[in-house]
């Protein structure tokens, strides 16, 4: 038998997972600024190219967490 679809805490596990990727994107970030002249073009290309994933991610998690929040009422 199937779980029923419990959505119930499903806004407070995205601002979680919002608060998180940001806390990596700004980690990210200052590492690329304290290593900027340690690290390869390759490295910081791929660095800066996770952070912009980051933040597609975090726009697609607000998304969802205003659809939550409008489902909800």
């Amino acid at each position: 038998m199937a779980k029923p679809d419990d959505r119930s805490d499903n806004v407070e596990k995205l601002q979680e997972m919002v608060q998180d990727t940001i806390g990596n994107l700004e980690e990210a970030e200052s590492y690329l600024d304290e290593h900027a002249d340690e690290i390869s073009a390759t490295e910081k290309s791929d660095i800066e190219a996770k952070n912009e994933r980051r933040r597609e991610s975090i726009s697609g998690f607000r998304s969802e967490i205003r659809d939550e929040a409008n489902a909800g009422e």
